[in-house]
């Protein structure tokens, strides 16, 4: 395997897990469970927020979020990452369409799959943030765009488990 075959296996994983959440409803996606401020809803867009967000960042290209903005509706508050949201914030993040998360996380990490197969081997060990000792390499930024969507997701599948056993 090189790391193009490895890479296309490690984005599979985040995009096979959101698929495998159970179905829920418009409540069950925007419940907080326990009153954390992390509804099923706001850690799927904000799984896709990070992904896109910093492959654009990567990449030079246009946000996937331009194609989901308005089927989202969420205004400016859409527009942001959701690291630093207030609670307050994070509760205004309401989605009542599991499939258009589904479909927004797949989209984001298609492109992110799309993004790594566009690239030498060699770009991988190119220094892109010397801000850090030692400096992150696009392939270390890579890796911590997957390894975060898989947290998140996670996160949400835990979070689903407990809105459906207690609904």
């Amino acid at each position: 395997m090189n790391a193009h075959e490895i890479f296309a296996d490690f984005i599979q994983r985040p995009i096979d897990a959101v698929e495998s959440l159970p179905n829920l409803n418009a409540q069950q996606l925007n419940t907080h469970p326990a009153g954390h401020p992390n509804s099923v809803a706001w850690l799927l867009w904000h799984t896709g927020r990070e992904i896109d967000v910093q492959l654009s960042d990567l990449s030079g290209k246009q946000q996937v979020w331009e194609e989901f903005r308005e089927r989202f509706g969420l205004g400016e508050l859409g527009d942001s990452v959701g690291y630093g949201h207030t609670s307050e914030q994070a509760e205004q993040i309401k989605i009542n369409d599991q499939k258009l998360l589904v479909d927004y996380v797949s989209a984001c990490a298609h492109a992110l799959g799309e993004y790594v197969a566009s690239l030498a081997e060699v770009d991988l060990d190119e220094v892109i943030d010397s801000n850090w000792e030692p400096p992150v390499t696009r392939g270390i930024r890579l890796v911590s765009i997957v390894d975060d969507a898989a947290q998140h997701v996670g996160q949400a599948a835990y979070a689903a488990g407990a809105v459906v056993t207690t609904s």
